[in-house]
C-alpha cells in the first residue's frame, strides 16, 4: 500500500499491509526547530539550510521532503505560507523562515516579543523558553453579548493569522502541485478551536464562567465564531479540497486528570457548532482527525457521534487514556493517531534503551485490533536527542515491519 491508502484505510478501520508511521505529518505530531536541527544533523542531510516554521508559535519546523522521504512517513502536511519571507535568527541558535510580517524582535534581556501590524504586543518568548506565548485576551472587558458586534474583523481571521498572506489561489495551486507530486496522505491544517477560542479571547477562567453562568454571552461569542469557520471551510473545501485527505481539527479538552469542561457542558456549549463543523468537512469526502490533549476519554463518544475518525494525540500518560482500554471501548468505532512513546516520560530520557522499552510498551497495549497511526504522543520537544527519535522509529519499524 501507498502512504495515503494505508492512513486512509486505517481511518476507515479496514485492514492494512502494516501500521501507518508519522512524523510531522500534523502540527500536533511534529518537531520542535532545535530537536529537529538535530535530527537532520544526525542524517546528515541539508546542513546548513535554514528550517522551515511550521507553527510560529510552537516554533515547530516544517520537515523536508528528503526527511520524510529518508524515514518513510506515510503522511505529510499542508502548510499555510506567506506571500514574502525572512530569517529569523533565534536567540536559541536556529535559524528560522519566518513569514516577513511575523513581527518578532529579541531583546537585550533574552526575551523575544511579537507584535501585530499596529505595535502592540501579543506574544512574548521569555529568556531561556523556547515557545511563543500568547498575551492579551481581546474580548475580556466586554460586558454584553452585544457589544460582540464591533469585534468583527477579529472573528474573521481568528485560527487564520495574518502572518499567512498567500492568496487562497496560491495556496490552491501549490496544494495541488503537493498532492500530485506525493503517495503521502495529505493533512490540511484547519485548527477552528471553539473551547480554546473562547479561552483567549475572553481569558481562560472567564470563558470557562460564562459557558457556567452566562450561556448568552458565550453562545453569542461561539455563534459568531461559528459563522465565520462555515465560510471558511467552504473556502477550503472549494479551493484545495481536491488536494488534501484528512482534515486535522484541534481544541484541547482535556488536563492531565480530567477534562477541562464536564462532558455535559461540553455537550450542551460547544458539541452544536462543532459538530456542524464536522458534518461538513465529511459530507465532502474528508477525513477528519480530531486533536485534544489529556484526559479525554469521556468525550469520545461525543467524537465518535458526530463523525470524527480518529483522535490525537491519545497522551498515555493522562487519567483514563489507556491505549488498551480506549481500544477495548472505542476501538470499532474511532481510529487512534498517537500514542506510540510518551514523551513526558520517555522520549527525551538519556537513554535510548528506554525510549524502545516504551515503544514495544504501547505497541502491546494498543494491540492487533487497534486501528491506529503510529506517532509520539503531541510534538517532540526541544531537549529530545535525534538518536532518541531514531530509535523510537527503528523499534517500531523492527517490530511492524521487519
Amino acid at each position: 500500500m501507498t502512504g495515503r491508502e494505508r492512513v486512509l484505510a486505517t481511518l476507515n478501520r479496514q485492514k492494512t499491509d502494516c501500521i501507518p508511521y508519522d512524523l510531522a505529518g500534523t502540527d500536533c505530531s511534529a518537531v520542535h526547530a532545535i530537536s529537529y536541527k538535530k535530527l537532520r544533523d544526525k542524517l546528515g542531510i541539508l546542513p546548513d539550510k535554514p528550517i522551515d516554521c511550521g507553527c510560529l508559535i510552537q516554533l515547530i519546523a516544517q520537515p523536508e521532503r528528503e526527511l520524510m522521504d529518508l524515514l518513510q512517513t506515510d503522511a505529510e502536511c499542508l502548510w499555510f505560507g506567506s506571500k514574502e519571507t525572512k530569517i529569523w535568527n533565534t536567540p536559541f541558535g536556529v535559524d528560522m523562515v519566518v513569514p516577513n510580517n511575523y513581527l518578532i524582535e529579541d531583546l537585550p534581556d533574552g526575551t523575544s516579543v511579537l507584535k501585530n501590524a499596529d505595535g502592540e504586543i501579543r506574544g512574548v518568548r521569555a529568556a531561556g523558553a523556547y515557545y511563543i506565548d500568547p498575551v492579551g485576551t481581546p474580548l475580556a472587558h466586554i460586558t454584553s453579548a452585544g457589544e460582540l458586534d464591533g469585534f468583527d474583523e477579529l472573528f474573521e481571521r481568528w485560527d487564520y493569522s495574518a502572518t499567512y498572506d498567500e492568496p487562497i489561489e496560491d495556496l490552491a495551486a501549490r496544494a495541488k502541485i503537493q498532492y500530485e507530486s506525493t503517495d503521502r496522505a495529505v493533512v490540511g491544517l484547519w485548527r477552528l478551536h471553539y473551547l480554546q477560542s473562547g479561552q483567549v479571547m475572553r481569558g481562560f477562567e472567564q470563558f470557562l464562567v460564562d459557558l457556567m453562568v452566562d450561556k448568552d454571552m458565550a453562545h453569542a461569542l461561539l455563534d459568531k465564531l461559528h459563522q465565520v469557520y462555515l465560510r471558511r471551510v467552504d473556502t477550503f473545501l472549494a479551493a484545495f479540497g481536491d488536494y488534501i485527505d484528512v482534515v486535522f481539527l484541534t481544541d484541547d479538552l482535556g488536563t492531565q486528570q480530567s477534562g477541562i469542561i464536564s462532558p455535559k457542558t461540553h455537550r450542551e456549549m460547544i458539541f452544536p457548532y462543532i459538530s456542524e463543523v464536522v458534518g461538513k468537512i465529511k459530507a465532502a469526502g474528508k477525513k477528519v482527525v480530531m486533536h485534544s490533549c489529556g484526559a479525554v476519554s469521556d468525550f469520545v463518544p461525543s467524537l465518535i457521534e458526530m463523525g470524527v475518525d480518529a483522535l490525537n494525540p491519545v497522551q498515555v500518560s493522562a487519567d483514563g487514556m489507556n491505549p488498551r482500554d480506549l481500544v477495548r471501548e472505542y476501538g470499532r468505532d474511532i481510529a487512534f493517531w498517537g500514542g506510540g512513546c510518551d514523551t513526558q516520560h520517555a522520549l527525551n530520557n538519556p537513554d535510548t534503551d528506554v525510549v524502545r522499552a516504551d515503544v514495544r510498551r504501547r505497541l502491546e497495549e494498543f494491540g492487533h485490533d487497534a486501528h491506529w497511526v503510529f506517532t509520539q504522543v503531541h510534538n517532540i520537544q526541544y531537549d529530545v536527542p535525534a538518536e532518541n527519535i531514531l530509535a523510537m522509529r527503528d523499534e517500531f519499524w523492527k517490530l511492524t515491519r521487519g
